[in-house]
């Protein structure tokens, strides 16, 4: 009987942990402060990485576009070098930074 209880609450629970806003926010997180630290790394060792994640992940949050260009920058610029993420990346990652 407690199994077929479970059972019966288990797509219930599915569908609240696939429709929750937390692994969302967890990804632009991921997604900014890697774009951040990148350009940090590669092009202004004295750039403000966490004022530009900030910035990024507001945006984000205000426009789904936004998101998806980071996600794609992101994606792009991962396990890249410096050079690979600069020559490679432009079109995914223009107007990421500020």
């Amino acid at each position: 009987m407690l199994a077929k209880l479970g059972l019966a609450f288990l797509p219930l629970v599915g569908l609240l942990a696939a429709s929750s806003p937390g692994c969302d926010s967890i990804e632009r997180i991921y997604n900014c402060d890697q774009i951040c630290d990148k350009y940090k790394e590669c092009a202004d060792a004295s750039y403000d990485d966490d004022a530009c994640g900030e910035r990024c992940r507001d945006a984000a949050a205000d426009s789904e576009a936004f998101e998806d260009k980071a996600d794609d920058c992101q994606a792009c610029i991962d396990d890249r070098s410096c050079t690979g993420a600069a020559f490679n990346c432009g079109a995914e990652c223009a107007g990421i930074i500020p």
